[in-house]
């Protein structure tokens, strides 16, 4: 997650869409006074060995608190702060509202039933779990939806929802929001990439699992258009 007050901009991370290797080239043009959110541990090493700036400014300042931040500051000595997947209503809660108001807003997101084999592999696939249906059933849908990163009371926040399967015309259309003086470039590390046995999703998801996904993701499915 990164809020550039240099470019006016503010990146909400999904799960499972490139967003951390979108992080790494964001953070590339971020200034000192930028939020830039801690990733994974070998995340943060690629980003130092990259030259990329790694966690910075992330507390939120007490001004933003209410009660309950308060409270649990009164009773924890625990301080708000920013993370990899603040939602769209926390981040809106703690920035200004000129803020909210005037910086381009976006995230990403992935067809739900490529995103979940995909995960399914990155999570061990065949030599964990019986089949992916079984993976489905295990409560992993519950965590890996974005639709709530991105949304704010079921309606969708951001200014901008790029599509994953579009990355190329996203990141030039990125850029030109911007206006950055080159364009946006992915890294060619590949952030938490995994092994994935099979490619097309039909060849693995049965009626059952397609269920199960049209079902978890249907609003995401609504609206973005996807289709199986």
């Amino acid at each position: 997650m990164i809020i550039s007050h240099k470019h006016k901009f503010i990146f909400l991370k999904t799960r499972k869409t490139a967003s951390s290797s979108l992080e790494m080239a964001l953070s590339k043009i971020c200034g000192q006074d930028d939020i830039i959110s801690l990733m994974f541990e070998d995340d943060e090493k690629k980003k130092i060995e990259l030259g990329l700036p790694s966690m910075q400014n992330t507390l939120v300042p007490f001004k933003y608190y209410n009660d309950i931040d308060k409270a649990r500051l009164l009773l924890k000595w625990k301080r708000q702060q920013f993370y990899d997947h603040s939602t769209a209503k926390d981040v809106k809660e703690y920035v200004s509202s000129e803020v909210w108001n005037t910086y381009f807003k976006f995230a990403f997101d992935r067809n739900p039933f490529d995103k979940m084999v995909s995960l399914y592999y990155w999570r061990g696939g065949d030599k964990k779990y019986k089949s992916i249906n079984a993976f489905l059933k295990s409560g992993v849908l519950e965590s890996i939806r974005s639709f709530d990163l991105y949304s704010i009371h079921g309606i969708v926040a951001v200014d901008k929802l790029y599509k994953f399967e579009e990355m190329d015309a996203a990141l030039s259309d990125i850029s030109k929001q911007l206006n950055l003086s080159e364009p946006l470039q992915l890294p060619q590390y590949k952030a938490k990439a995994g092994i994935r046995k099979v490619r097309d999703y039909k060849e693995i998801l049965d009626e059952d699992s397609i269920r199960l996904i049209e079902i978890a993701f249907a609003r995401e499915i609504k609206y973005l258009q996807y289709q199986y």
